[in-house]
């Protein structure tokens, strides 16, 4: 049993660590209150090698495992969770073809984002389906050689923007999952438009979208795996990418931690610095207790995909444990800030806001647990 990084992984660790408090921390703030992405970020983790570090080397990328995806994950998400969105969820989007693309399909499609700053997009949630991820409307008509697919989409990170948005859709809305395919839908279609959602609680430096489907033709080899396969791609693409979000979830505590043991240095209550009380210090003590766990549970489920082990019970306890313990040390750190963590002027009241979407987005921490008790009792 090894616990240790190796040397490249330290230094993709001290990488990411040294862009976040570069270029991401210093604009976190303003991005979050514009409810803008941030492109120049997108450009700059491009230049840096930062930026889609899943795409395979025979496809030009890096080929990055895991692992190593979560270890830049989780120093982003320590700088910003909704600038991490637009990074990871580009992950995301990337992960389908992954897991269901020929080799050609992902060099067609992937080859080009490793020669410019791009983002893709993975489009699943409807307006009134979002755990019932079987039960979706949007269909795909198979129309000659190509795909003509009608619809709405919900929630998509990234969605508009991307340069290719993987897009499941049904044959049959009778059918269930054994209907439904994976396409590759570029930015550019016709008939494929969006419209930014608003107003979100957090992660607003991210852009979320409604993704509208037009009689949108895409041709037959945009086509991922066989007919019934969308369903499979989708749920193999979540077990992967979960791990990533547990990941975030463990760099928004450390920073938690971190806003936490450096104010309570330095607030004076009673004559001493309020680190001085037992209070407080169980606070901090608890905050790192769930840091270290969680870390270990989100890299043991990380180490399980890199040796292509199955890994969806480990992926849901990592995802649903550090999102929701991350949610106890940012709120937590509230609380140890007091009134001046309730505004704006500290950085931990962004932090509750933008990790609460953490215990929803891929798959709700309550379907996570449906995962855990389904592994349990199978």
């Amino acid at each position: 049993m090894e616990f240790s990084l190796s040397d490249e992984q330290r230094q993709l660790q001290q990488l990411a660590r040294d862009f976040t408090r570069k270029e991401i921390i210093p604009v976190a703030s303003e991005y979050d209150q514009k409810e803008e992405l941030p492109w120049h970020i997108v450009e700059k983790a491009f230049e840096v090698g930062l930026l889609n570090v899943g795409i395979p080397d025979h496809a030009g990328g890096l080929g990055l495992g895991m692992l190593d995806e979560c270890l830049i994950g989780e120093e982003l998400a320590y700088g910003c969770m909704g600038i991490y969105t637009v990074l990871m969820a580009s992950e995301l989007g990337i992960t389908p073809l992954l897991v269901g693309a020929t080799e050609e399909q992902q060099r067609r499609f992937l080859t080009p984002m490793t020669q410019k700053p791009s983002l893709a997009a993975f489009a699943l949630s409807e307006p009134n389906n979002g755990s019932d991820a079987a039960a979706m409307h949007t269909t795909a008509v198979l129309d000659g050689d190509e795909w003509v697919i009608n619809g709405t989409k919900m929630w998509i990170s990234n969605g508009g923007v991307a340069e290719i948005t993987v897009v499941f859709a049904t044959t049959d809305r009778q059918g269930g999952h054994r209907a439904t395919v994976a396409l590759v839908v570029p930015r550019d279609a016709p008939g494929f438009t969006y419209n930014k959602i608003k107003h979100k609680m957090g992660q607003r430096a991210s852009l979320t979208s409604e993704l509208v489907f037009e009689n949108v033709r895409v041709p037959r080899e945009n086509q991922l795996g066989g007919l019934g396969d969308g369903f499979k791609i989708a749920m193999k693409t979540l077990d992967k990418t979960r791990i990533p979000v547990a990941a975030g979830s463990v760099g928004i505590a450390r920073r938690a931690l971190d806003e936490s043991v450096k104010y309570a240095r330095e607030r004076a209550a009673f004559g001493k610095p309020i680190a001085e009380f037992q209070a407080i210090q169980f606070k901090l003590a608890e905050m790192a207790m769930g840091i270290e766990t969680g870390r270990l549970m989100y890299q043991k489920a990380a180490w399980l995909v890199d040796q292509h082990q199955p890994h969806g019970f480990e992926s849901a306890i990592a995802k649903a444990y550090c999102s929701e313990m991350a949610f106890d040390a940012a709120n937590e750190a509230i609380q140890i800030h007091g009134g001046y963590g309730y505004v704006g002027e500290y950085p931990v009241e962004k932090l509750l806001r933008d990790v609460k979407l953490n215990t929803i987005y891929e798959g709700t921490n309550e379907i996570q647990r449906v995962i855990i008790s389904r592994n349990l009792l199978k």
